[in-house]
């Protein structure tokens, strides 16, 4: 790679967005659809939770990661913008501020709109007298004899507060005047978040606001000056080499990571009133965190109860999403054998609208099938009672070898994934760990068959794990193949893996960390070769992030040559389109919808010469040099030309679909009367080929 000149770096940074308020611009557009009319009611408290529960994960994991570098002595830059780690973070506490506003005025809307529906949140100025004494002979007899009220002093030091619970914090002063402070744990399986008004049914009060009201009963001997619901997040960015001791076996590695993980500082404190500095200037000294980082919310701190509501409501079926499951593949026959049609024709199937079934199907095939000599597979994030992880047993169990990595550093889904690997080892599995420093993120099956004819390979190659949970929720694409080049480039892939290496070459798979950015870049290069000699070019990605620099610096050198590029990117956008004499050929659009957009899909060239690709890996960095992933090329015209009518019919989308422009902003589109729903769209196909 060329080194950039520093008039080239000044050019390219007019065309580049910093991470982390790129994913902020994201979860806003997840918050946005709680706030949108045309949504179903029910599903838009769905998207207010969900928005919260990313605003969690992103202080645990980004923001916990910045405060670390801010504790180094030598001041990091990110290689986008140049910000520091400090001047990231102050930037992230002031656009959550905003959000935080913006969350508030949707749920008091959103409050409202409920109400017509029969359903209240309401607090004690708006009970009867009668309403009151129920509450409090509630408290006094279901909550009260669950709780453990402490308070701060030299005999009792502040005490561990725990990653997203619920605590009641009370100022509180004795008869002589002293103040101190007062902690209640609110957070409790014991009784029910909801309590229900008998008096008024469809109308409920929040458990730990019951618990504030009545908290003076909790301290009798005491006065309560200012008291607030106040909630924890914790950095969660801790690494297993951390913790590493090659005498330590890695699972039990991998517990203890997960224990530590708990117990890591405070990167957010957020509270349901405003307190006095002295007490805010207090808290923040016993968290070890700064003032700035403690957050006034107007809203619940735990959305989580909005799905109670849902249960109240589902009766109501026009306040939810019409029901959407998934269809069978008209490219199979469940009726007949998975793998004797698979050796006859590719097959792509396609998430949430058809359905993961015949992949099931397929496994229990093989599971069974005299000539399978062997499965593997790679499993990063697998549902909890996960039928793929059942056939691979079955398949042990009946004398098949079975590989199976398991990635146990997916983050948040390490306790699952550890769980998992004992089950498939007890069952005779060979189980691998991954490979240190590179975490395996593809998606991976190959099935090694022995018959007359000799080895033959069954590949599937993903862009979503396989849960069967997830492949509801999430779109996705899979493709199925006998394809013997594919198979043997697959079966390399798991030869490296078992050797603890990773692929130098390939010829046909792109392969991280080695052999994925390098082609791709050889990819856009070829797609600037092509304008530069009088044709055509044209590049067409659709990815969850873009934040690859290298591959964003080329994107915007095959602008500037002419290319056409098409950019669907759900989540974080490092590179702005349409930037004068920079991206005028890039446009960029984000869909956020009823389903997660999850594919990943790399177009290179126009018509016969297109190179079309599935792939498990987003343009980052993380994913193109310090992951395995896998993608694969797709050569069935029938299957090429579907993903063409997907990928353009998303390009196309207008109800969900936002673009970007040159100003970092997200835009409405109006290009179609009606309005497009690509995913409407992609149901009612799955709908209409299954009963063709």
């Amino acid at each position: 790679m060329r080194e950039e000149t520093k008039e080239q770096l000044k050019e390219q940074k007019k065309c580049m967005t910093n991470r982390e308020l790129s994913w902020l611009q994201f979860n806003e557009r997840v918050l946005n659809e709680a706030g949108n009319p045309r949504v179903p009611l029910a599903e838009r408290l769905t998207f207010a939770s969900i928005f919260q529960t990313n605003l969690d994960e992103f202080f645990m994991v980004r923001v916990g990661t910045l405060m670390m570098q801010m504790q180094s002595s030598e001041v990091v830059r990110e290689n986008k913008t140049g910000m520091t780690s400090k001047e990231q973070v102050e930037a992230i506490l002031k656009e959550v501020h905003l959000l935080e506003e913006k969350k508030a005025n949707i749920y008091e809307q959103l409050m409202g709109e409920l109400e017509p529906k029969g359903i209240r949140i309401i607090n004690f100025n708006k009970l009867s007298k009668e309403e009151g004494k129920f509450l409090e002979s509630y408290f006094d007899a279901h909550i009260a004899p669950f709780l453990s009220p402490v308070i701060i002093g030299k005999q009792h030091p502040f005490p561990f507060l725990a990653n997203r619970q619920l605590y009641a914090i009370v100022l509180l002063t004795t008869a002589k005047g002293k103040k101190r402070l007062g902690l209640v744990a609110c957070s409790n399986n014991v009784f029910k978040r909801l309590i229900e008004i008998p008096t008024r049914p469809g109308c409920f009060m929040l458990s730990e606001e019951l618990i504030l009201h009545f908290v003076s009963k909790l301290y009798s001997k005491y006065t309560v000056q200012e008291k607030a619901i106040l909630r924890v997040t914790r950095n969660a960015d801790i690494d297993a080499s951390e913790i590493y001791d090659e005498d330590m076996d890695y699972r039990d590695m991998m517990e203890q990571l997960i224990k530590r993980r708990n117990k890591l500082s405070a990167v957010r404190v957020e509270l349901s009133r405003k307190i006095d500095d002295k007490t805010k200037k207090e808290l923040a000294k016993y968290l070890q965190i700064g003032t700035e980082h403690i957050i006034d919310v107007k809203t619940p701190l735990d959305l989580s109860f909005v799905f109670g509501i849902q249960s109240y409501l589902r009766d109501r079926f026009d306040l939810f999403y019409p029901k959407r499951s998934p269809r069978r593949s008209p490219a199979l026959n469940a009726k007949e054998s998975i793998i004797a049609q698979i050796e006859k024709k590719d097959v792509l199937l396609s998430y949430p609208f058809e359905s993961m079934k015949p992949f099931i199907q397929m496994l229990r095939e093989a599971a069974d099938d005299e000539t399978v000599v062997s499965i593997k597979m790679t499993l990063y994030r697998v549902a909890e009672r996960s039928e793929i992880v059942d056939a691979l047993v079955e398949a042990a169990e009946n004398g098949k070898e079975v590989v199976v990595l398991v990635e146990l550093r997916a983050r948040f889904d390490e306790a699952n994934n550890i769980e998992m690997s004992h089950r498939l080892e007890d069952a005779g599995c060979q189980i691998l760990y991954g490979l240190g420093e590179y975490k395996v993120h593809s998606k991976l099956c190959l099935i090694t068959r022995n018959t007359q004819e000799g080895f033959s390979y069954i590949t599937q190659i993903g862009t979503g794990n396989y849960n069967e949970k997830t492949s509801r929720l999430y779109t996705d694409l899979s493709l199925i193949t006998a394809r013997q080049s594919i198979g043997q480039e697959a079966a390399a892939v798991f030869t490296a893996l078992q050797k603890g290496e990773v692929m130098d070459e390939t010829r046909e798979l792109l392969v991280a960390p080695k052999c994925l950015q390098c082609k791709i870049v050889d990819l856009i290069e070829d797609e600037i070769r092509k304008v530069r000699e009088g044709g055509q070019g044209y590049i067409g990605v659709k990815i969850n992030s873009l934040t690859d620099k290298i591959l964003i610096n080329k994107l915007i050198e095959a602008s500037r040559a002419g290319v056409k590029i098409e950019l669907i990117v759900r989540g974080i956008c490092c590179l702005k389109p349409g930037v004068e004499g920079m991206t005028e050929n890039i446009t960029v659009v984000s869909i956020v919808g009823r389903f997660l957009e999850h594919s990943r899909i790399y177009r290179f060239g126009i018509g016969d010469e297109e190179k079309i690709y599935i792939a498990s890996a987003d343009f980052m960095t993380r994913n193109t040099v310090r992951r395995v992933e896998v993608a694969a090329p797709v050569y069935d015209e029938e299957i090429r030309n579907r993903i063409r009518y997907m990928f353009d019919t998303m390009m196309e989308d207008d109800e969900k679909g936002k673009e970007l422009n040159a100003s970092g902003e997200y835009c409405d589109r109006f290009l179609n009367t009606p309005k497009k729903n690509s995913q409407e769209i992609f149901y009612q196909d799955a709908y209409d080929n299954e009963n063709v």
